[in-house]
Formats: structure tokens, sequence, C-alpha cells
């Protein structure tokens, strides 16, 4: 046996998490048996998505339970193999993370090369979050040159790469975000516009029209951008950050029948039903990343006691980039 820390849920959140939603809990944890590895995390992921699985509902993916550690993506390396498919010194991306240490049996480990790229943009641009960003936009949305793309929360991991993609697939690309900074690195990316939501409206932003929108917010944003969208527009529907921490169900657009008489296909997508499509993104978004086509950014939180503040600051907005928190040594 040794020690390792992780955080559980101590209370489902009513509205916006609170700290003490969350416990700091050091459990024992069993050398690994027969097919069995020890991972020794280096990174954990923070995700929107997770928000909605502190509730007691059904969903596409089942609640976290109380009193037990919070599943989410995480990266680190094998310390100790009993496994014939890992051994000893591999780095590995899994959905095992809010823990230092994570046993597993090998389902759902993906090994990641060091030597590709830092091993916490396996859990950023070559990750989860990139893969959607790679799919939404190129399978749902199905850009074509020339089109006026529209990206809300594109100043965070999933937007920011929509953007920069559509971008090199000749598309003139607008972006919405929450803050002056967030909005001067847009700029720097190669939006074409981009604009603090706080200041000035998407509505107004968007009167030119759009062909294309990506929506990871939601709410009035999603309102605006169904009357700007042009006939035979199409929504990406990604997430609903503006919504995951609403008491009461939030009133839907106002504006639904532009979706008949301009003849828009709004389409929905969980990135788990598109794995196969890893090869494919990965081939596409490492030359992207290497050739300095596709840029990043992480904001990165020291300490597995600051989880919770981590994600409570993620759905407040304070993050740039991929929101990530240090739990060990990296290579």
């Amino acid at each position: 046996m040794t020690t390792s820390r992780e955080i559980q849920l101590a209370a489902r959140p009513r509205g916006m998490p609170r700290p003490t939603d969350f416990a700091l809990v050091e459990v024992d944890v069993p050398e690994p048996g027969d097919g069995e590895v020890l991972i020794r995390n280096a990174y954990m992921s923070v995700d929107p998505y997770m928000r909605g699985r502190m509730n007691d509902v059904k969903s596409y993916v089942p609640p976290f339970q109380l009193g037990e550690a919070l599943n989410g993506g995480a990266v680190g390396q094998i310390i100790a193999s009993r496994s014939d498919r890992f051994t000893e010194g591999t780095w590995v991306v899994h959905n095992l993370g809010w823990r230092e240490l994570a046993l597993s049996d090998g389902r759902g480990l993906f090994a990641f090369d060091p030597a590709l790229a830092p091993v916490s943009t396996g859990l950023g641009v070559l990750g989860m979050p990139g893969l959607t960003a790679y799919v939404g936009l190129l399978d749902i949305g199905r850009p074509r040159p020339g089109e006026t793309v529209f990206v809300s929360g594109a100043a965070g991991a999933v937007g920011s790469a929509v953007g920069q993609i559509a971008k090199l697939k000749g598309c003139r690309v607008i972006g919405s975000a929450g803050s002056p900074e967030k909005v001067a690195w847009l700029r720097e990316l190669g939006f074409d516009e981009a604009f603090d939501y706080h200041v000035v409206s998407a509505r107004d932003a968007l009167s030119e029209g759009i062909d294309l929108y990506f929506d990871n917010v939601g709410g009035p944003t999603l309102e605006a951008a169904l009357s700007a969208l042009r006939k035979h527009g199409r929504v990406v529907a990604c997430g609903a950050v503006s919504q995951y921490n609403a008491i009461e169900p939030a009133p839907g657009p106002r504006n639904l029948a532009f979706v008949v008489g301009k003849r828009l296909r709004i389409e929905g997508f969980i990135i788990s039903d598109h794995i196969d499509r890893t090869p494919a993104f990965l081939a596409d978004m490492a030359t992207w990343v290497r050739d300095g086509a596709v840029r990043y950014r992480e904001t990165v939180v020291e300490g597995i006691e600051n989880a919770p503040a981590a994600f409570i600051g993620l759905l407040e907005g304070e993050n740039i980039g991929k929101m990530l928190v240090k739990v060990g040594p990296e290579p």
C-alpha cells in the first residue's frame, strides 16, 4: 500500500460550486495486481462538462457520486506495471484524474510520447479539447472557404483551436471572449475580429452576418447567432457553459423560427462518439502545432489541493486556453 490524495465530491452544488462542495482526502492505493498499472499523475484536466456530472441527473455520462473521487482527464507516468501492454516509464493519458496516483486495469489508457510535445498538451490541444474542436468544426460544421465562422468562448481550449483551424480552411473568423486580455490573444492568433461580450453585444458584433456558429456558451449568444446566420447556416452545438450553474431551466432562444425560414441546421455532438477520428486528428494537429499554424496557451494551477478553486475559476472565466492542475513531476 501507498498513500495518495484525491478530490472527492462532498456535496452537490446548487448554482455556482463552492469550495465546501469538495473534499481533499488521503487514501490508500494498493500495489498493481495482474494486468494492472499504477500511474503517477503529472497534470489533471479541469473541464466545463464536469459541472453537469455534479448534479444527480441522467445524462450522457453518469453523475459523480458523493464521497468518491471525481474522474476526469489526466496525464501521468506508469511507475509500476503488471501489464503486458504497458511498461514502467510509459506516459499515458487517461480519465482517472483528480487524484495523485491512479490504479488502472489498462482500459482507457492511451500512450503519449513526451518527444512529440509537452505532456500537458495531451489534455489540451493534442487531447480531448483539440479533438473536440477538430471533429466539431470539420465533421459537424463542414466549413467552406470564404465563409464567416463565429466562435463563442473563443479564448478557451476548444474555441481557440476551432478559430485557428477555421482560418487554415480559408474562413473569416470572429471570436467572442470575456476580457480585453483574451480578445488581444484572439487577435494575436489571427482571428479576423474579436470582441469582449461585456462591452459589445453579440447582436451588434455579428450585424454583417455569419455562415457557421460554433457554440460553446448557449443562452443570449446563441439567440444572437440565430439572427445573424445566413440562409443554410449551421450551428455546431458543443456546449452551453453560460447555463451550467442555472438553478432553474433557462428559456430557449426566442427566435427559433429562423431555423425554418433560413433552412438552418443545428447539430450537437459528444466527442466520445468520435474517438475513431483520433488518428487523423493527431496527424493533422501535431503537424499544425509543430509548424506554429495552431498555437495554444495553458493556465496552470499548482497542487491538487487547489483543484476546486481551479474548477470554480474555470466556470468564472479566469482561464486563457486550457485550465490544468499540476499534481506531480513531468519529463
